[in-house]
C-alpha cells in the first residue's frame, strides 16, 4: 500500500503501548511538572501520567527515536531519530500542551546521538553520529540554523553525549571518545567557539555528563569505571559566556571499597558508568553497566603517598547501593526524594531515597515477541512469548502480572486451554511445558517432543489433545492430562518447519502451514491427510473462519489467500503488504473482520466479505510478528521484533462495514397520450389439415352430396350396409364420440383460459390426460380388427389436429380481443 493509499485509509486508534526503548542512554526524561515521564517507544514519543498510567503519544518520526529532551519549563519536547545509511535523520520540536509538532529539521546524517534545549529555550542543540560528526544549533522559533560545525579535531574521537548549562543559554558541553569540549554560541556571527578541556594527558571515553546548578562543576562517567570531575571555570556572572580560564579535569574518582583489594588497585564500576546525576544537596547518583545503582558522596582525603597503578583515586563514599535488572541507562529526578531509573533491558524502576529499594513500574520484552494469546472468552489478560520468558499482562492497567522464566531458550508458540486452567508453551529446546496461569507453576513437561525444537502448538476445545509442530516438519498429536502425556500419532508430510497450526470449531480438522510452500488439512479422527494446498510462498500463518468453510493464509509472497476447505480451491487473493511478508493473521469471533501484520511494520484491518482495508496502524519499530483479537473484539493486540506490544481499539461496525448502496428513485416519464385509433377486428383463416380415411366401398344406393363433407351414407347416420359391417360402423361411431369429447374439453379449456390464466395450464394438462385416456380406451376396443385399428389411428391424428388446433386459435383470438 502506497503512502497516498495510506492517507485515504483511516488510522487505528492506539489505546496503549507496553514497552520502553532503554538501549539509548538519553531515552527517558522526567517532566518538570513531576507528574509525567517522557520516553522513547519505537518511532513515537510516549508521555505517561505517573499516577493514572494514562499514555499519550507524539507521532511524526519515520524510524526509531534515539534521544529525547525536555525544556526546563516543560513547555517543549525535542526528539531525534535514527535513519538508514545515506539518509538524513530528523529532529522534531513538540509543543507539550498541544501535543503537536512545531518545528523540524534534517541537518544530520543517519543518526542523532544527543539533543538538548538551551536554558532560555531558544535553541535546540544536537550532535550527529559517526556518519555525521557535526553539532547543529537550531533556532526553532525562527526556523533557521545558527551554526553547524564538525566536532572532532586532531586525535579527538566522535562525540556521543551533550549537556546544556543551567545559567548560560549560549553554552553547552560535549563528550565522547577522547573528547571533552565546552562550546559558546555567537548568534550574531553565526559561529561556535570550541574550548577543549584539558584532561592531564589521560584518555577517557565519556558516556554521560551532568552539570551542577551553578555551572561550576561537571561529572562525567567513563567506560573505565571511574568518575571524572571537571572544573568549568566560568565567571560568577552568567552574562559572561566565556570561561575565565581553560576548563580542566580535577581528578578521576573511584569507589572507596570496604573489601580487600590487591596492592595498587582501586574499586572501579564494572562495565563503566553509564548514567550520573547530581542532587541539589551535593550527593551523586551513579548507574553502572552491571546494574549497580548507588548514591555516593565525594570525600577528598589528604594527599598521601599511595602506590597506585591506576590514575583513579578512591574518593567516592558509598551511602546506599542496590542492583537492578540490566545496565542503568537513565537516572531522572521526580523530586529530591524520588528517583526514576531506566535500564537497557527496557525496565523502569521507582526508587525512594529513604528506603532505596527498586519498585518495577514499567517493563516489556527486550527481544522479539514470537506469539500472543488470549484465554478463551476472556479479554482481561493475555500472554506473550519471547526469549527467556513468557509473560502475562493485564489489559486494563497494561502491567505485568506474571513472568515465567526459562533461561537460554525462547518460547516460539503458546496457547491457553479452553477451560483456562493451563498454559501450553512450546520451546526451542524441543520441550512442551504446561504452566498454571495464576502462579506460573509447572504442571508437566513433555521431553523431546520434537528433535529440532517446537515451532507451533495448539490444543483442542476439550483440552484433552495437543497438536504440536516442529522445525523438522513433523506434526504430532498428544493425549494429555496432568498425570499422563502420550503420543497418539506423528504426521510426516511437511518438508520444512511448521509455522502455524489451527483447529476448526468442532475439533475434527486441523490446518498446518509450513515454510515448504504447503498448507495441509488433517483429519484428526482418522489421523490422515484430508487435502493439501500449494502456493509459491513460505506460509507463515493460517486461520479458520468461525464457520469452518474457509481458511485464510499469509506468507512470504505478501498475499492473503482465501481457501475453500471442502475441495482446497483458491477463492481469492489480496495484497496483504507491498514490500514485506505477512507474518501474523487473526479473524474476529464473528468473522466479519481480520487483521494482518507484516514486515513493513504496518498493521492492517480488513473487511472479510469485501476484502478491503478499512484501517491501518502505524507505529511499530520492528517487523510485526503476531496479531490477535481480544475475546470481546474490543481490542487488537500486535507485537513486533523489537519487543513492543501495541493495543489498538477495534473500530465500530459503522466505521468498518461498507456503506449501503444508495437507491436512486427514478421519476417515471410522463406518458404521452396517443390519439385513439379505431380498433379493427381482423379475422384470419385457421389452417386446417385434412386426413383421408380409407373405407371400404359403399354399397348403398344413396349418392353423396356435393356440398356435404361426409363420404357415404354411413357418415350421414344410416344406410343399408350399416348392418352388414358392424365393426366398421362401430369404429366410425368411436371416432365421432372422440371428436365430441375433444370438442367439449377444448371448450372447457377455452373457458378456463378466459377466467383464470393460472388454471388454464392445469386444466389443459387435465384435458390432455383425459384425451389420452379416451384414446387408450378406444384403442383397446378396436383391437379385433386391423382395419379398425388403422381407422382408430387415423382418428387419433384427426383428434390431435382438430382438438389441439382450435384450442390454440381460441386462446389467441380471446387474447387479441382483450
Amino acid at each position: 500500500m502506497d503512502d497516498e493509499e495510506l492517507e485515504d485509509v483511516k488510522q487505528l486508534d492506539l489505546a496503549a503501548i507496553i514497552g520502553f526503548d532503554g538501549a539509548n542512554n538519553r531515552s527517558l526524561v522526567a517532566h518538570p511538572d513531576k507528574k509525567h515521564i517522557v520516553y522513547a517507544l519505537g518511532n513515537r514519543v510516549a508521555i505517561l501520567e505517573w499516577a493514572t498510567k494514562k499514555q499519550e503519544f507524539l507521532a511524526g518520526h519515520t524510524n526509531i527515536i534515539s534521544c529525547i529532551t525536555v525544556s526546563q519549563s516543560g513547555a517543549y519536547v525535542a526528539s531525534g531519530q535514527i535513519n538508514h545509511i545515506g539518509f538524513r535523520a530528523r529532529v522534531i520540536v513538540w509543543d507539550y500542551q498541544k501535543k503537536e509538532m512545531i518545528s523540524t529539521h534534517e541537518q544530520h546524517k543517519v543518526r542523532v546521538e544527543g539533543i538538548v534545549f538551551s536554558s532560555h529555550e531558544h535553541y535546540v542543540t544536537s550532535i550527529g553520529g559517526r556518519d555525521c560528526g557535526c553539532v547543529v544549533v537550531w533556532d526553532w522559533q525562527e526556523q533557521k540554523v545558527i551554526s553547524a560545525v564538525q566536532i572532532s579535531k586532531g586525535a579527538a574521537g566522535d562525540a556521543s553525549v551533550i549537556s546544556s548549562m543551567h545559567k548560560r543559554g549560549e553554552s553547552f558541553i560535549t563528550g565522547g571518545d577522547c573528547h571533552l569540549s565546552v562550546w559558546v554560541i555567537n548568534k550574531e556571527a553565526k559561529s561556535l567557539k570550541q574550548i577543549i578541556v584539558h584532561t592531564m594527558k589521560r584518555r577517557r571515553a565519556v558516556l554521560c555528563i551532568d552539570i551542577n546548578e551553578r555551572d561550576e562543576i561537571g561529572y562525567c562517567g567513563t567506560t573505565t569505571g571511574d568518575l571524572m570531575k571537571v572544573r568549568l571555570c566560568f565567571h560568577h556572572d552568567p552574562d559572561i559566556l566565556d570561561p575565565v580560564k581553560n576548563p580542566i579535569v580535577q581528578g578521576y574518582w573511584a569507589r572507596i571499597s570496604n573489601k580487600k583489594l590487591e596492592r595498587g588497585k582501586v574499586d572501579l564500576y564494572e562495565n563503566g558508568i553509564h548514567s550520573v546525576k547530581i542532587l541539589p544537596d551535593g550527593y551523586i547518583l551513579i548507574g553502572a553497566g552491571d546494574g549497580t545503582f548507588e548514591m555516593v558522596e565525594e570525600v577528598i582525603k589528604p594527599n598521601k603517598k599511595e602506590d597506585l597503578k591506576m590514575p583513579s583515586k578512591p574518593a567516592l563514599k558509598i551511602l546506599k547501593s542496590i542492583n537492578v535488572n540490566g545496565s542503568v541507562s537513565a537516572i531522572q529526578l521526580f523530586d529530591v526524594t524520588t528517583f526514576v531509573v531506566g535500564t537497557v533491558k527496557s525496565e523502569i524502576y521507582l526508587v525512594k531515597r529513604k528506603e532505596f529499594q527498586p519498585i518495577l513500574v514499567i517493563t516489556c520484552h527486550v527481544s522479539t515477541i514470537y506469539d500472543i494469546a488470549f484465554p478463551y472468552n476472556f479479554s482481561e489478560v493475555f500472554a506473550t512469548a519471547s526469549k527467556h520468558d513468557v509473560r502475562l499482562w493485564c489489559v486494563n492497567t497494561m502491567e505485568e502480572l506474571l513472568r515465567i522464566k526459562v533461561q537460554n531458550f525462547y518460547c516460539s508458540s503458546l496457547v491457553f486451554s479452553y477451560d483456562g486452567k493451563a498454559l501450553f508453551t512450546g520451546w526451542s529446546d524441543g520441550i512442551i511445558r504446561s504452566f498454571t496461569p495464576l502462579t506460573g507453576r509447572l504442571i508437566y513437561a513433555i521431553l523431546n517432543a520434537h528433535n529440532k525444537g517446537i515451532s507451533a502448538i495448539t490444543c483442542t476445545r476439550n483440552g484433552k489433545r495437543i497438536i504440536s509442530g516442529g522445525c523438522e516438519g513433523q506434526v504430532r498429536l498428544w493425549d494429555v492430562s496432568p498425570t499422563k502425556q502420550q503420543l497418539v500419532c506423528t504426521l510426516k508430510e511437511h518438508k520444512g518447519p511448521v509455522s502455524a497450526i489451527d483447529v476448526n470449531s468442532d475439533d475434527t480438522e486441523a490446518a498446518t502451514a509450513s515454510a515448504d510452500g504447503t498448507c495441509i488439512l488433517w483429519d484428526l479422527q482418522r489421523q490422515c491427510r484430508r487435502s493439501i494446498l500449494f502456493a509459491n510462498t513460505l506460509f507463515m500463518c493460517v486461520k479458520y473462519v468461525p464457520s469452518g468453510v474457509q481458511l485464510l493464509t499469509g506468507g512470504s509472497d505478501r498475499k492473503v489467500s482465501y481457501w475453500e476447505v471442502l475441495d482446497g480451491s483458491l477463492v481469492r487473493e489480496l495484497d496483504g503488504s507491498p514490500s514485506g511478508a505477512v507474518n501474523g493473521l487473526d479473524i474476529s469471533s464473528d468473522g466479519s473482520l481480520f487483521v494482518t501484520g507484516s514486515n513493513d511494520q504496518i498493521v492492517k484491518l480488513w473487511n472479510y466479505q469485501t476484502g478491503l482495508t478499512t484501517h491501518v496502524g502505524i507505529g511499530h519499530a520492528g517487523a510485526v510478528t503476531c496479531t490477535t483479537f481480544s475475546g470481546d473484539n474490543k481490542y487488537i493486540v500486535t507485537c513486533d521484533a523489537s519487543g513492543g506490544i501495541f493495543l489498538w481499539k477495534t473500530p465500530k461496525k459503522e466505521e468498518v462495514l461498507p456503506p449501503p448502496l444508495e437507491t436512486v428513485e427514478e421519476e417515471p416519464e410522463p406518458i404521452q397520450e396517443e390519439p385513439e385509433e379505431e380498433k379493427v377486428e381482423t379475422v384470419r383463416d385457421i389452417p386446417t389439415v385434412r386426413v383421408c380415411v380409407e373405407l371400404p366401398p359403399c354399397e348403398c344406393n344413396i349418392p353423396p352430396d356435393d356440398d356435404s363433407p361426409r363420404y357415404c351414407c354411413r357418415m350421414r347416420g344410416g344406410g343399408d350396409n350399416t348392418a352388414l359391417m358392424p365393426e366398421t360402423s362401430r369404429s366410425v361411431k368411436s371416432i365421432q364420440s372422440v371428436r365430441s369429447q375433444a370438442s367439449v374439453q377444448s371448450v372447457k379449456s377455452v373457458q378456463s383460459v378466459k377466467s383464470v390464466k393460472s388454471v388454464q395450464s392445469v386444466k389443459s394438462v387435465q384435458s390432455v390426460k383425459s384425451v389420452q385416456s379416451v384414446k387408450s380406451v378406444q384403442s383397446v376396443k378396436s383391437v379385433k380388427s386391423v382395419q379398425s385399428v388403422k381407422s382408430v389411428q387415423s382418428g387419433k391424428s384427426v383428434q390431435s389436429v382438430k382438438s389441439n388446433k382450435p384450442v390454440k386459435s381460441q386462446s389467441s383470438v380471446s387474447s387479441r380481443t382483450k
